[in-house]
């Protein structure tokens, strides 16, 4: 006969799925994000994204590719449960870019895009904080 395990109270279990929902958001958005900008037509990256045309391209290609790199280290870690510890690195990674383009908005008066980079920053910390601290993630035996 197995014990069921009730010394985790339900708030962690609450965190957990929530961390796992935000990652997932994250995720995908930073995948698209990131792909976009590593892989495409930079004429068609600066339609859409207008400060694209003050960096140099090879600035905006790594940015993508960090986007990228971060979209996955986000899921696949925990995901796989292989070098969790990876996920929080990954979050710490994505609210960087997201307070590094901060500033850089503001400079140009680019007001819309700040709130944006504020959620996404702030739910990279969650991500960060709560897989470094709260609910991390046990690496596969």
């Amino acid at each position: 006969m197995t014990a069921i395990d009730q010394s985790a109270p339900s708030s962690s279990k609450a965190l957990n799925i929530s961390l796992w929902v935000v990652q997932a958001l994250l995720g995908a958005a930073f995948l698209m994000a990131g792909f976009f900008k590593s892989t495409g037509p930079i004429e068609e990256i600066v339609k859409n994204m207008a400060w694209a045309s003050a960096l140099p391209v090879g600035l905006v290609r790594f940015i993508g590719v960090s986007e990228l790199a971060g979209g996955i280290g986000v899921l696949l870690p925990s995901l796989t449960r292989i070098k969790p510890m990876l996920t929080p690195l990954a979050g710490v990674g994505l609210a960087t870019i997201m307070l590094l383009a901060i500033p850089f908005h503001l400079t140009r008066a680019e007001w819309g895009a700040v709130p944006f980079n504020l959620v996404l920053g702030g739910l990279a910390a969650f991500v960060a904080w709560g897989r470094f601290q709260k609910a991390p993630i046990a690496p596969r035996k």
